[in-house]
């Protein structure tokens, strides 16, 4: 008995160590992948350093801010659609963000995006669009 007893004990502690490292390396790649999420809101970068290409984009009124996302990924101004919403969210520009016609280049930032297309421009104010 004392045997028996020996080795379910030692099943027991070895399928404990396993379920604790499991959750130790499914919590540190949680945390590695929020850490990076985090990181990637507040240190925009382009998609290309140098010598972008320029991109017309259209948005029009009835468009959210993520279908504006999926479209700008779509077109390869930015890399993930969800990190553009959440900058837009914690920027400055949050729901400012205006229907029009739109020359974007992929050596812009996300920022520098939403700056344009916050600003009314003389287009969008002759065409009556505000």
């Amino acid at each position: 008995m004392k045997v028996g007893h020996l080795i379910a004990t030692v099943v027991e502690t070895i399928i404990k160590v396993v379920v604790l490292a499991v959750a130790v390396m499914f919590i540190v790649r949680g945390a590695t992948k929020a850490y990076d999420f985090g990181y990637r809101v507040f240190a925009d970068k382009p998609v290309s350093v140098s010598g972008g290409r320029t991109i017309t984009v259209g948005v029009s009124e009835n468009m959210s801010v993520k279908d504006i996302a999926a479209m700008l990924e779509e077109k390869g101004l930015i890399e993930d659609a969800d990190l553009f919403v959440v900058q837009e969210l914690l920027s400055a520009y949050h729901g400012e963000i205006r229907p029009g016609i739109y020359d974007l280049s992929t050596d812009m930032t996300a920022a520098q995006m939403m700056e344009i297309m916050s600003t009314v421009t003389q287009e969008t104010q002759e065409d009556g669009i505000s």
